[in-house]
């Protein structure tokens, strides 16, 4: 037989301990600013010497509001959902919430055990960067939860959720119009999953662009795939396998993470950047500003799409009545190194 279960140790005792009221202890796990600075690090000391563990779900229970927020994005290792976490969790932060954050790798299997981890959680709404694809069965699944949910990043067809991102299809056109302007006028688009409403807003751009310029959109120059440098590497060694006897200009990358992968795909066939073709990104993550040459690319600005999207929720969840908000952040072309 092992040792005696070791029962919790609870808020009451920590206040004894401390020698303060219960009341002085409950404000101080709940980030209280009422409280002084002497008398937090005495209670905080005695929670460390007892081991008092804060019951977070038996205290939202109590109050019937959970200060637990699920936050579920698609791929940690871009800096572009690095930033937009850190928008969420610094606004979510000022006003006594606390994130539980999930990755999807834009699969569905993994959204779903996500979604249903924080529901088993009790959060009191979840901020969401939907996974490509299957937008429909999503949708219906989210529509039955009776927590708020906002959307970010990327749209979900033909539903009616609260959402916050960047008008991809205005960014889009406005680094297209930039590389037309120079003189290209044989562009290649790769990255990015067909199934999925950020590609879908992107492309319209891209057709925008050429129509407005009354240019030949060249289909075959359009490579679709995921959204990470290693399928940039193959897109760019199959650009060049197809176009051999005429290769583009340039290059638009789906995303700077895309754009690091084909610059290094071009490389290894020893193609000058720049001067041979020109490549240009999206997203405007800090790792743009320093690879060589700087990235031209643009700023859909994650950290602000966080911040709004934290804010948008916490307003759903005082008024679950109110009407369904979108909100679009205009875009900026991020011009770098151009001669």
């Amino acid at each position: 037989m092992g040792p005696p279960k070791k029962n919790r140790v609870t808020l009451q005792e920590v206040a004894k301990h401390a020698g303060v009221s219960r009341s002085t202890a409950s404000l101080i796990v709940r980030n209280s600013p009422t409280i002084s600075e002497a008398t937090r690090k005495k209670v905080l000391a005695s929670m460390n010497e007892l081991g008092y563990v804060y019951d977070r779900v038996a205290a939202n229970l109590r109050s019937q509001r959970s200060t637990t927020i699920g936050i579920i994005i698609t791929d940690i290792a871009n800096t572009f959902y690095s930033d937009l976490f850190i928008g969420i969790h610094e606004e979510l932060e000022k006003e006594g919430y606390t994130g539980l954050l999930g990755t999807t790798f834009d699969l569905h299997s993994k959204q779903d055990r996500l979604i249903s981890t924080m529901l088993e959680h009790r959060v009191g709404g979840i901020i969401l960067v939907p996974v490509s694809g299957n937008g429909q069965e999503t949708a219906e699944r989210l529509q039955k939860l009776d927590i708020p949910v906002v959307l970010t990043v990327r749209e979900l067809p033909e539903s009616d959720f609260d959402y916050v991102g960047v008008d991809y299809s205005e960014g889009t056109q406005l680094i297209i119009n930039h590389l037309i302007d120079k003189g290209h006028r044989r562009i290649a688009f790769i990255g990015g999953r067909v199934e999925s409403s950020t590609w879908t807003e992107r492309m319209k751009g891209f057709r925008l662009a050429h129509e407005g310029k009354e240019l030949h959109m060249d289909d075959s120059l359009v490579f679709p795939g995921a959204i990470n440098k290693q399928a940039g590497i193959e897109a760019a060694e199959e650009l060049l396998k197809q176009h051999q006897d005429h290769l583009p200009t340039a290059i638009f990358c789906f995303s700077d993470l895309v754009a690091f992968g084909v610059i290094l795909g071009l490389r290894r066939a020893g193609i000058a950047i720049g001067k041979d073709i020109e490549v240009v990104g999206f997203d405007n993550v800090p790792e743009s500003e320093i690879v060589q040459p700087p990235l031209t690319t643009v700023s859909s600005f994650a950290r602000q799409i966080g911040t709004e999207a934290a804010n948008l929720l916490q307003r759903r969840i005082t008024n679950t009545g109110k009407k369904t908000e979108k909100i679009i952040i205009q875009p900026e072309l991020i011009i770098r190194d151009e001669k």
